[in-house]
């Protein structure tokens, strides 16, 4: 996305999802002031540029039919939208800063190199966490049995033996994982 598309998506984001919202008398969160709440929807709304106009109508119906607070007058705060917006549209898969800099590291580049790359990428957006030593060696172990699977299914498709339709579904989706690994790799490097 470009700057252009970018700031257009932000002003989407503001005049489809929030500017309603206030219309309707919710306020914003007890827990934040008038500043921060400001800054929450110039961020929320950076984080959401991507989204269609359909899909914040429908995440604007969400907050409406649930708003937020004990009286229930309040506007969803930034991480509950933006889970609930991930829900409705995910976002392209070019990864969390924490998910770049997971690749950008040494881990990354072996994962990568040696085809654990998606068990790790896997591994960090479930759990948002940078792996350890330990995590690194069971997600090696993991992906051992998915690489021998791979390259049996490999070996026979190059002798020309049949292959099931499910083991062909099996190389497409580790093909389409190891891409989206090298896709956020890339954006790493250039970011650094």
């Amino acid at each position: 996305m470009d700057s252009a598309e970018q700031a257009a998506g932000e002003k989407r984001v503001r005049t489809v999802l929030f500017e309603p919202l206030m219309r309707l008398g919710l306020g914003r969160p007890s827990t934040v002031t008038k500043a921060v709440f400001e800054e929450m929807i110039e961020e929320v709304s950076g984080k959401l540029a991507y989204m269609s106009e359909i899909n914040l109508d429908a995440l604007k119906e969400e907050i409406v039919a649930h708003p937020g607070g004990s009286r229930e007058d309040r506007i969803w705060a930034g991480p509950q939208i933006l889970k609930k917006a991930a829900e409705i549209d995910p976002p392209e898969e070019t990864g969390s800063p924490l998910m770049r800099a997971v690749f950008a590291s040494g881990m990354g580049r072996e994962a990568l190199r040696d085809g654990w790359a998606p068990e790790l990428r896997r591994a960090v957006k479930d759990s948002r966490r940078w792996p350890n030593a330990f995590a690194a060696s069971q997600l090696r172990e993991k992906a051992r049995e998915n690489l021998r699977r791979l390259r049996l299914i490999e070996e026979n498709m190059a002798a020309g033996r049949q292959v099931s339709d499910d083991d062909m579904a099996f190389r497409h989706r580790r093909q389409v994982a190891m891409n989206q690994c090298e896709k956020i790799a890339k954006l790493a490097g250039a970011e650094q």
